[in-house]
């Protein structure tokens, strides 16, 4: 069972308008992580104080780091044509989703997951569903949360652990059963075929 689980950090909640400023992406054979993507993102605006006091990340932190159109190539080739998950994943699709938009960018193939979904058919009863939450409930060795790369692997070892408690095996049910168990529609990121640039007549001259 590879997969790829993934998380974001942002300057707020809306996307177009807000900014990513973290991926995070670790590459899972079973439960063994097999690689990781991680990288600050310029976000090319100030980091508001809250978004700077949930996860830590500063405008000086920032500096430097690469813009996100330079960054989707790169991200796409690491996650291959895996299925992704994320926890609450159409808030991390969206942001993706506006920026592979914005910049007709190459974006992963795969269909996305949602743990968060999946997670409160698997273990009704329990008082929330956040992902700190359901790591302490599985006994996930955990240290900080709201980083991308961290967020990200505790996602995927929550992934694993549903799979395994849902077949008893290292198999993944079929990827229609787990969209089914989501009960929302299929999450998947637009795969966009740039459109030729306009010539303008100045630029002939």
């Amino acid at each position: 069972m590879r997969f790829i689980a993934f998380d974001l950090e942002t300057t707020g909640f809306v996307a177009g308008s807000d900014r990513i400023v973290e991926i995070g992406a670790v590459k899972f054979n079973n439960d063994a992580v097999e690689a990781i993507f991680s990288t600050l993102v310029q976000p090319n605006k100030a980091m508001p104080s809250g978004a700077s006091k949930v996860n830590g990340i500063y405008d000086k932190d920032l500096i430097g780091k690469p813009l996100i159109e330079d960054l989707l190539k790169p991200f796409t080739e690491f996650c291959e044509d895996l299925i992704l998950v994320a926890h609450n994943a159409p808030f991390d699709t969206q942001f993706l989703t506006a920026d592979i938009t914005k910049h007709e960018s190459p974006a992963p193939n795969g269909i996305i997951l949602d743990t968060l979904s999946i997670a409160r058919k698997v273990y009704p009863g329990l008082p929330n569903y956040k992902l700190g939450t359901l790591v302490q409930h599985l006994d996930i060795p955990a240290g900080e949360f709201h980083r991308a790369e961290v967020d990200a692997s505790y996602c995927g070892q929550l992934f694993y652990k549903m799979m395994v408690k849902m077949t008893g095996t290292n198999e993944m049910p079929s990827i229609e059963n787990l969209v089914k168990l989501t009960g929302k529609t299929q999450l998947e990121l637009p795969q966009i075929t740039p459109q030729p640039k306009q010539l303008n007549f100045l630029d002939m001259l």
